[in-house]
């Protein structure tokens, strides 16, 4: 009976410890994608800029989606840094754009030619599909885990998570409103079963492999150690 206490403890710290490198994962699987989003963002935005300057409305709501991407970004690396932590090491694997971009386009998002895009309807419609179906995907994750007892338990989390949440709308619905003035159509039925297997995939398989594996490393720097000082706002 001496023992039982010692043993509740010890179960106590193995919990507490599994809570942490879960959130660890979310974290770093969250602050890759968001910077990801805004360095991506940027890409679409010259081009918006440079093929219909007269969107002013359009290009408006792209430049507030780069400045909260990044301000998204920015509150994931306080998360870190408040804790003296680096976000694990992810790739690309944990991007849904870049898969969902992958899967759709044929090719990864940095080759991607943004010129042949924005320059052809049909291809830049496709392109703000997959950014809608993307944001309506996050919104709606976002969700679930603010219903989540593990994600909830971290208070500095759950306020990362609702200030997304508030965000988001305004995110995909710009695209989902130019598609609707252009005959950009809804997202295609194979587009929709893309973002469905990204999404599966990625809950079933990444991140239990990431959370599974006991050598998974920590970044050595963070994600915008080498970004202009210009592009940071």
């Amino acid at each position: 009976m001496k023992f039982e206490p010692v043993a509740g403890r010890a179960r106590l710290r193995i919990a507490e410890a599994a809570r942490r490198r879960y959130l660890d994962i979310l974290a770093s699987v969250y602050i890759y994608n968001e910077h990801r989003g805004y360095t991506s963002i940027d890409r679409v935005l010259a081009g918006v800029r440079a093929r219909h300057p007269e969107a002013h409305e359009f290009i408006a709501a792209i430049e507030k989606h780069r400045r909260d991407e990044r301000q998204h970004y920015l509150m994931f690396k306080r998360w870190f840094e408040d804790k003296s932590e680096m976000p694990y090491l992810v790739d690309s694997t944990c991007g849904h754009i870049d898969r969902l971009i992958r899967l759709t386009f044929g090719c990864g998002i940095d080759a991607l030619d943004t010129s042949e895009i924005i320059g052809s309807a049909a291809l830049f419609n496709k392109l703000c599909r997959i950014i809608l179906l993307t944001e309506q995907r996050g919104m709606r994750q976002v969700d679930i885990l603010l219903r989540s007892p593990l994600m909830t338990s971290d208070r500095r989390l759950v306020k990362i998570f609702k200030v997304i949440e508030r965000d988001e709308p305004s995110h995909w619905l710009p695209y989902e409103k130019w598609l609707a003035e252009n005959d950009g159509g809804r997202p295609t039925r194979g587009e929709r079963l893309a973002d469905a297997f990204v999404h599966k995939t990625l809950l079933t398989v990444k991140l239990p492999a990431l959370y599974l594996n006991p050598r998974l490393p920590r970044r050595t720097a963070w994600q915008d150690a080498d970004e202009e000082p210009s592009s940071l706002h």
